[in-house]
């Protein structure tokens, strides 16, 4: 990675339809689907699946911050999901579809907790906000077939 290019790791549910929103983006360069924040190493779909080993299906945002600030990923990431809803979104419910942001440096926690914190005070979401907001830990890349899903399926939703 260069050094002019960062990363950010979000949770917002199923990580098809959270990677294909963030694609969408100028200033994203790639991205890539996977699992963070549990306790197991190298975990399967299946295994994350179990809602035991605490893990998130996460997106890896690797962006060029010279064309998209991490604000602008905050603001994307807080339309694209209900962050209100914990451990569900939509149809799918357990840990691994929470809310999360998994932050890289301390510059990025900043950001995101006045982010959270401007946003729940607005009022315009009308609940508490549930996001977690953790240090980025271990990312393990998801099998293939979840990279770029909704690209390769011409599927348009998670849900089936």
């Amino acid at each position: 990675m260069s050094d002019a290019l960062q990363k950010a790791t979000f949770g917002a549910g199923c990580f098809w339809g959270v990677e294909a929103a963030f694609r969408k983006m100028m200033g994203v360069v790639s991205t890539a689907v996977g699992y963070m924040g549990g306790t197991l190493d190298n975990p399967t779909y299946r295994d994350v699946c179990t809602n035991r080993t605490g893990h998130a299906e996460v997106v890896k945002v690797v962006y060029d911050p010279s064309l998209v600030s991490y604000q602008e990923l905050l603001e994307a990431f807080w339309r694209m999901h209900d962050p209100t809803t914990p451990n569900r979104q939509g149809p799918d419910y357990g840990t691994q579809y929470r809310s999360v942001i998994f932050y890289h440096t301390p510059e990025q926690e900043a950001q995101a907790r006045a982010s959270r914190d401007h946003l729940q005070r607005s009022g315009r979401l009308g609940r508490d906000i549930v996001t977690q907001i953790e240090p980025a830990s271990q990312f393990w890349r998801a099998e293939e077939y979840h990279q770029q899903y909704f690209e390769k399926t011409g599927r348009t939703s998670c849900r089936f």
